[in-house]
């Protein structure tokens, strides 16, 4: 697939500081002159909103882990063809938090799902899209519900899960970086916000000398 743009997504658990870093890395690119599109999965498009309301926000939904898993990857199906690819055409850097890493974290590593299926159904989603560079927030699960629980937010459906569904997700993650370290960056997200940005926008700039040359 044809693509001029430079696609960046952004993983990690609750309370690692994605929203954060997302937000700086943004701002930067932006006063530095790029064409930068921010967006998140799910919850993209206006048909992403609605799986994003079911998929975490109603704590009386009862969906399989298939049917988890197949809500998030039509979420992405339109995310992709209707925003990412459009922005990605017309030369846009695009920052997503969260893409099929989630999915393969989450419903291929702690639901149990076989990671290799969820991957390949992730490829079918995106019609073969991948990132070109994905920075996971490294954090241990129960600082990140500290943070989360004196920050006073609300647990989604997700969210709510044990400490070990959380635990298996965050190894999955790691997992990850095995099979891909040159694709997914891990960053410790115990540093300081500063830190953290420091290491997220030096990766980025990184990547950014490569694509220019």
């Amino acid at each position: 697939m044809a693509k001029k743009g430079l696609f960046i997504t952004f993983e990690g658990g609750d309370g690692a500081g994605k929203s954060t870093l997302i937000e700086k890395i943004y701002q930067n690119l932006i006063q530095s002159g790029f064409d930068v599109f921010q967006t998140r999965a799910p919850g993209g498009t206006k048909i992403g909103q609605e799986i994003r309301n079911l998929v975490l926000h109603k704590q009386d939904a009862l969906l399989s882990k298939r049917c988890e898993l197949l809500l998030f990857l039509a979420d992405r199906a339109q995310h992709v063809e209707e925003k990412i690819l459009p922005a990605l055409r017309e030369g846009k850097i695009v920052l997503c938090d969260r893409f099929n890493d989630s999915s393969i974290a989450y419903q291929g590593g702690a639901r149990g799902l076989t990671p290799q299926i969820v991957a390949g159904l992730c490829d079918f989603a995106c019609d073969g899209l991948r990132p070109d560079l994905t920075l996971y927030l490294d954090l241990d699960p129960k600082i990140g519900f500290e943070r989360v629980q004196k920050a006073g937010i609300s647990k989604d459906r997700i969210e709510s899960e044990t400490m070990e569904f959380h635990q298996r997700t965050r190894e999955a993650f790691k997992q990850i970086a095995r099979n891909e370290p040159t694709r997914f960056i891990i960053i410790d997200a115990s540093k300081s916000p500063d830190e953290v940005y420091n290491l997220g926008q030096e990766k980025i700039d990184a990547l950014l000398q490569t694509h220019q040359k």
